[in-house]
C-alpha cells in the first residue's frame, strides 16, 4: 500500500457515533490526522459511516488488522481501505459474489472464511432494514488470483451445512443486459389452468409436437394432486416460441390454457408492482378533484340518503358510507361527482351544514401519503410559529409590555385537514376579529404570513393560532403536558371562542385539542390515534372542552380515558381480523 494511502473507510456505525468517539478508538493505534463522520446534508444525522486518516500507512494497516469488526457502541464496525477513485471502486475484476449463506454468517465470519485465499479489501453480508442477513454477500480481493482461488476452492462447498454458490460478481448493468437477452431467447415455458385430471402422458403429448423437450413437469401437492400448472423446457427458442403462439388460450381437456414465457419471481413481482402503480395512478387521475370525503355523518343515514343530500349539486357517479364488519356506519363516507366544478360547489355549500342534527365536514378526498405530508408540514409550521411567538414575547417582556395583548398569527401549509386521524383542524377567524397590534410592536413582515390553499369559493382559509403566553413556559400558549402545573397566564379560550361564529367554534377547539394531544408524546407511533382521540373529546360541550384545554389535570383524565377506549377498539378490530 503506498505511503499516501493512509485513509480508512469505517462503516456499520451506530448513528450516535461521532468524531470524538472514533478518535478515542483509533488514536490508540497511531497518529490520526483527521476524522470525518458523513452526515445527511439536511438533517445532519450520521449516515452510518466515516473516514479516518492516519499519518502513516503502517498505522492504518494495524488498525485494519486489530479493529476490523470490533465493537463500537455495541456494533461491529466494518473497516476497509478508502478508495477515492470511482473507477477502481467499480472495478469488479477481483470481486466475488457468494449466495445461499447461512443466516448465522456475519461480516466477520465471511471475512475469516475467505481471508485464507488472499488480502481482502472489503467484505460484506447483505442485510435487510432490521439487520438480518439476506443470504448473500460480497468479497473484494486485492488481486484477481485470490478471487479465482476462492471461487475454485469454495464454490459448491458446505458452509454451516449450506451448499454455497461462489462466482465473479456481475455488475447490475451486465446482469440486466444478460437478462434482456435471455428474455428474447427464452426456452422455458410456463403453463397454467391445467385440468386436475390431466396425466403426464397427455401433457407430454401436447407439447412434443413442437420440438425437442429437455425437461417437462406437472407441479403436484404433497398428496399427489395437480396444482394446476407446470413447466416445459425446449431445446431451442424457436420451438418454445411456436408452442406459446399455438397453445396460449387454447382449450385443453375442457379448460382454456395459459402458455407463456416462464418468469423469475423478481420479474413477476416487478410486473405486478408496475401494474399496481399504473392502476393507482389511473384512479388518482380519474377521481382527482371530483371525489369528496364527508365525515361526522349521523349513524342512521344510508347511502341513498347521503346521495340525495348532494344530488342538487350535479351528477353523482358513486356514493358510499363506510361501514364496519357488522355493517354499522363508521360516520364517514365518499361522494363522487362527474366534474370538479360540481364537487367544488358541493364543498362550498355543504361543509358545516347541519344534516340530521350534525354539522358535516366536507372536503376533497386526499391520498394517505398526501395527508401525511401535509400533517408533517403543518407540525413544522406550528413549531416555527411558536418559536416566533416566543421571540416576540421575549421582546415584549424586555420592552415593558408584559400586560399587553399579542395578536394571533395566521399560518398554514396545504389543504385543510380532516380530523379523526386526518390531521389538525383549520379554523377561520370570526367576523368581529380584528388584528390590532399593541403600541410599540411593529407589524410582522409579509413573509411571516402563510395561507392555506383557497377553498372552492376562492377564499383562502387561514389557520388560526392563539397568542403567545408571556409567562415562564417559553412562550407556549399551553403548559407542556408532562409538567402538569397550573399557569396563571393561560389564555382565556372562552373569550377567544366568542369571536367565532357557532359553526366555526368546533374547528377552533379541535385544532387546539389536536395540538395538546400530540404534545403528550403518547400517540406518535399511531397516525390515526391523535385524530380519533381528538374526535372523542370534541363530542363534549364547548364549555367543557374549554375547561379541558385550560386545566392539565382535567385534560389528562379525559385523554387517558379516550386513549384507553381507542386502544380497546383497536384490539377488538385486530382480534376480529384474526378470527376472520
Amino acid at each position: 500500500m503506498p505511503e499516501s494511502s493512509a485513509s480508512l473507510y469505517v462503516g456499520e456505525l451506530d448513528p450516535s457515533v461521532n468524531e470524538a468517539t472514533l478518535f478515542e478508538v483509533f488514536s490508540s493505534i497511531g497518529q490520526v490526522t483527521s476524522i470525518r463522520v458523513c452526515r445527511d446534508a439536511v438533517t445532519k444525522r450520521s449516515l452510518g459511516y466515516a473516514y479516518v486518516n492516519f499519518q502513516f500507512t503502517k498505522d492504518a494497516e494495524v488498525a485494519m488488522e486489530q479493529l476490523n469488526y470490533s465493537l463500537i457502541k455495541n456494533r461491529p464496525c466494518r473497516i476497509m481501505w478508502s478508495q477515492r477513485d470511482p473507477s477502481k471502486r467499480r472495478d469488479g475484476s477481483a470481486n466475488i459474489f457468494i449466495k445461499n449463506l447461512d443466516p448465522a454468517i456475519d461480516n466477520k465470519a465471511l471475512h475469516d472464511t475467505f481471508s485464507a485465499f488472499g488480502k481482502i479489501l472489503s467484505c460484506k453480508v447483505a442485510t435487510d432494514e432490521f439487520g438480518n442477513s439476506k443470504g448473500f454477500g460480497f468479497v473484494h480481493y486485492e488481486n484477481d488470483e485470490a478471487a479465482r482461488n476462492a471461487i475454485e476452492s469454495v464454490n459448491g462447498m458446505l458452509l454451516n451445512n449450506n451448499e454455497v454458490y461462489v462466482a465473479y460478481h456481475i455488475s447490475r448493468k451486465d446482469r440486466e443486459s444478460k437478462f434482456e437477452s435471455m428474455k428474447a431467447n427464452f426456452t422455458n415455458v410456463y403453463v397454467k389452468n391445467i385440468e386436475p385430471e390431466t396425466s403426464d402422458e397427455d401433457f407430454n403429448k401436447l407439447f412434443n409436437a413442437f420440438g425437442t423437450i429437455t425437461s417437462i413437469s406437472l407441479e403436484r401437492n404433497p398428496d399427489g394432486n395437480l396444482k394446476g400448472f407446470g413447466f416445459v423446457n425446449f431445446e431451442n427458442h424457436q420451438d418454445a416460441l411456436k408452442a406459446v403462439e399455438s397453445l396460449n388460450n387454447k382449450e385443453f381437456h375442457g379448460k382454456t390454457l395459459y402458455v407463456g414465457r416462464a418468469q423469475k419471481k423478481r420479474e413477476r413481482v416487478d410486473e405486478l408492482k408496475k401494474q399496481h402503480e399504473q392502476s393507482r395512478l389511473e384512479k388518482i387521475t380519474k377521481y382527482q378533484g371530483v371525489n369528496l370525503f364527508i365525515k361526522n355523518i349521523d349513524d342512521n343515514i344510508s347511502d341513498d340518503q347521503l346521495r340525495s343530500e348532494f344530488a342538487v349539486f350535479g351528477t353523482i357517479t358513486s356514493s358510499r358510507i363506510m361501514v364496519d364488519e357488522k355493517g354499522k356506519s363508521k360516520g364517514f363516507g365518499f361522494v363522487c361527482f362527474s366534474s370538479p366544478e360540481e364537487a367544488s360547489k358541493a364543498v362550498s355549500e355543504m361543509n358545516q351544514k347541519m344534516v340530521w342534527g350534525k354539522p358535516l365536514y366536507v372536503a376533497l378526498a386526499q391520498r394517505k401519503d398526501v395527508r401525511r405530508a401535509q400533517l408533517s408540514q403543518q407540525i413544522e409550521a406550528r413549531n416555527r410559529v411558536r418559536m416566533q411567538q416566543a421571540a416576540v414575547a421575549a421582546g415584549a417582556n424586555a420592552g415593558g409590555l408584559n400586560n399587553q395583548f399579542i395578536p394571533p398569527m395566521f399560518y398554514g401549509q396545504g389543504a385543510p385537514q380532516q380530523f379523526l386521524g386526518r390531521g389538525p383542524f383549520v379554523a377561520s377567524p370570526g367576523p368581529n376579529t380584528q388584528l390590532v397590534l399593541p403600541q410599540g410592536i411593529p407589524p410582522p413582515p409579509p413573509q411571516q404570513t402563510q395561507w392555506a390553499r383557497a377553498v372552492p369559493n376562492g377564499q383562502p382559509i387561514p389557520m388560526y393560532n392563539l397568542p403567545p403566553n408571556n409567562g415562564n413556559n417559553g412562550g407556549s400558549p399551553f403548559n407542556d403536558f408532562n409538567q402538569n402545573q397550573p399557569n396563571p397566564q393561560m389564555p382565556n379560550h372562552q373569550a377567544i371562542l366568542n369571536n367565532y361564529p357557532l359553526d366555526q367554534q368546533k374547528r377552533f377547539l379541535g385544532e387546539e385539542l389536536y395540538a395538546k394531544v400530540i404534545s403528550t408524546g403518547k400517540v406518535q407511533n399511531d397516525e390515526e390515534a391523535a385524530g380519533k382521540i381528538t374526535g372523542m373529546i370534541l363530542d363534549l360541550d364547548n364549555k367543557e372542552i374549554v375547561q379541558i384545554l385550560e386545566n392539565d389535570d382535567i385534560f389528562k383524565s379525559h385523554f387517558e380515558e379516550a386513549l384507553a377506549a381507542y386502544q380497546d377498539f383497536k384490539k377488538s378490530n385486530e382480534n376480529s381480523n384474526i378470527q376472520n
